[in-house]
């Protein structure tokens, strides 16, 4: 399967910044047997959707890190509301209820998910720390949600 990483960060677009967070979610996709792609764009909304746009061309899983907080500059949320078609609240909901029981700066996310064609996006905090954790929120879910979307023949597991 084809995964995608976008970071968006002014810092790391300058060159002034590692992409420590992009390794990380980079490493992890690997892991799980992904092949990815990596794009870093400056905090500009205008990037951000183009770069979702095109990397959900040719990928299933789109993840973004960084520009989900509070700053002026943080607009990811709003870049990702602009180029998906339905949005997968569960799974923006499940990521800042597991980063509001390890802090309490994660009632400060304002990151989104959803589905772009049959394409997956969704919004990571910027630290890598978070990025880890919220992959592993959503890594229990991931391939059904990516099988679903894939329009394959899925079972029903109960919980």
């Amino acid at each position: 399967m084809k995964a995608a990483v976008l970071t968006v960060s002014d810092r790391v677009s300058r060159g002034e910044a590692d992409d420590a967070s992009g390794d990380v979610l980079d490493e992890l996709l690997r892991a799980d047997g992904f092949e990815t792609e990596r794009r870093v764009v400056a905090d500009e909304a205008g990037e951000i959707a183009s770069a979702i746009e095109e990397l959900a061309v040719d990928r299933s899983l789109v993840l973004t890190t960084g520009g989900t907080g509070l700053a002026p500059r943080d607009v990811t949320p709003e870049a990702t509301r602009e180029v998906i078609e339905r949005e997968a609240p569960g799974i923006a909901e499940a990521l800042r209820a597991d980063s509001i029981a390890k802090t309490p700066h994660g009632l400060l996310s304002r990151g989104v998910a959803g589905v772009r064609g049959r394409t997956l996006v969704v919004n990571l905090p910027g630290s890598p720390g978070g990025c880890r954790d919220g992959y592993a929120v959503l890594g229990p879910a991931l391939r059904h949600a990516l099988a679903l979307l894939a329009d394959a023949p899925t079972a029903h597991e109960q919980t």
